[in-house]
């Protein structure tokens, strides 16, 4: 199994425009060969240490194998996705991690 941790950082205002987007995607993704688990989280600002602040949501995903998910990275919803939101992005980190 693979996880994922994407940190996905939108440009000053534009956060509620690419969760939309990325809501409307969803589906598409959980619909695709090896998805076990995908979808957004944002801070609860009343627990924890640390935020990420209120422009940034985090992607948390599970994939059967990494074959999976590089079918995930080209399949042609992301591209799409990837199209729409990149001049809303400030900025996208991602952690691609397995269980240890």
């Amino acid at each position: 199994m693979i996880h994922v941790i994407a940190i996905i950082t939108a440009k000053p205002g534009q956060r509620a425009a690419v969760l939309e987007l990325f809501q409307a995607n969803v589906p598409a993704v959980r619909a695709e060969a090896g998805c076990i688990e995908y979808g957004a989280a944002s801070d609860i600002e009343t627990m924890g240490n640390a935020t990420f602040g209120p422009d940034t949501f985090v992607v948390i995903e599970k994939w059967e194998s990494e074959d999976h998910l590089k079918a995930h990275a080209a399949a042609p919803h992301m591209k799409a996705y990837g199209a729409k939101t990149k001049d809303m992005l400030a900025g996208r980190v991602i952690h691609v991690l397995k269980p240890v």
